[in-house]
């Protein structure tokens, strides 16, 4: 079994190299949970309904959110009637985020996830990293704000002083998948907001220590691949460079994989970790995605 840990942008579209390249049953993915919240009175778990849309061949790869050719005749509606949404739902993306807001009423998220996950025949399994409420709040010197009145509202355009999460417990069989791994693989997501929470739970750093550990740089040269990652690296005092993100995995890092751009940041990054990899990190098609993949899970294939 092959476990990712992924935000919503950056590593889903590894995930559609990586299940192209092995059996997608051996696929277990982990999926940051903060910035699940309810909007328009529906439960939403942006990076999870992603993770699930990409699996099933169904997301829309101009926006990484949503449904392809969705349509959104309920938003425009609400907005005609004066009630404008903070999130842009399409309408089947309505139904499934309906489905899992009634699930909830009796089921973990865990088990509603895996009840979805059956309905659009996803044969890798997919986990929240945890089934309690989990939160990021982005500090800023205008105060405290949730991740999605930072980037849709205010439009990441707030300086960010720290960033902070709650304390959630892992979701139920969390800790044993990633010990019964042939190998963990961290996508190229936001490794402050995205893997941070993840790897911040009880028991996460001891196993990732126990297993083969295999990380992707979210970062090329100082640019993040995607969303505001540059901003939250700052705010923790880190380098924004690939060498940045290593230092954050490196306790349990045993291979990097970085971008030829990022060749010069070799030797120090072996100062961290035992082993580089130097590659076209750019998923601009399905073949940049499909050769990353197969780069990325080396001998085990």
């Amino acid at each position: 079994m092959i476990t990712v840990l992924s935000g919503g942008t950056g590593t889903p579209k590894l995930i559609q190299g990586i299940k192209e390249v092995i059996d997608p049953s051996r696929i277990n993915i982990i999926v940051n949970t903060v910035e699940n919240d309810y909007f328009s009175g529906l439960y939403v778990a942006p990076d999870i309904d992603t993770v699930l849309y990409t699996l099933a061949n169904l997301i829309n790869q101009e926006t990484w959110y949503g449904l392809n050719s969705d349509t959104f005749i309920t938003h425009d509606k609400l907005n005609e009637l004066g009630a404008p949404e903070l999130l842009r739902i399409g309408d089947q993306d309505r139904a499934l985020k309906i489905q899992k807001t009634m699930l909830m009423q009796n089921y973990s998220l865990s088990q509603t996830v895996g009840i979805q996950r059956k309905a659009l025949k996803i044969k890798s399994r997919i986990r929240p990293m945890s089934d309690q409420q989990s939160e990021i709040k982005i500090v800023t010197p205008q105060g405290e704000m949730s991740f999605h009145q930072f980037l849709i509202e205010e439009k990441s355009e707030p300086d960010v002083i720290g960033v902070l999460y709650n304390n959630v417990d892992p979701a139920p069989g969390l800790i044993e998948s990633i010990e019964n791994s042939e190998m963990v693989i961290i996508g190229p997501s936001n490794p402050i907001t995205s893997i941070g929470p993840i790897i911040s739970m009880k028991g996460v750093k001891k196993a990732l220590k126990n297993v083969y550990v295999v990380a992707v740089s979210p970062i090329i040269g100082n640019l993040p691949v995607s969303g505001p990652a540059a901003k939250f690296m700052e705010a923790a005092n880190l380098p924004v460079s690939a060498e940045g993100v290593c230092s954050i995995y490196s306790e349990f890092l045993d291979r990097f994989v970085i971008d030829h751009e990022d060749a010069l940041l070799e030797k120090e990054i072996e100062k961290l970790i035992k082993e580089v990899t130097i590659t076209n990190t750019k998923m601009r098609n399905i073949g940049d995605k499909v050769m990353l993949a197969k780069t990325v899970l080396g001998g085990i294939l």
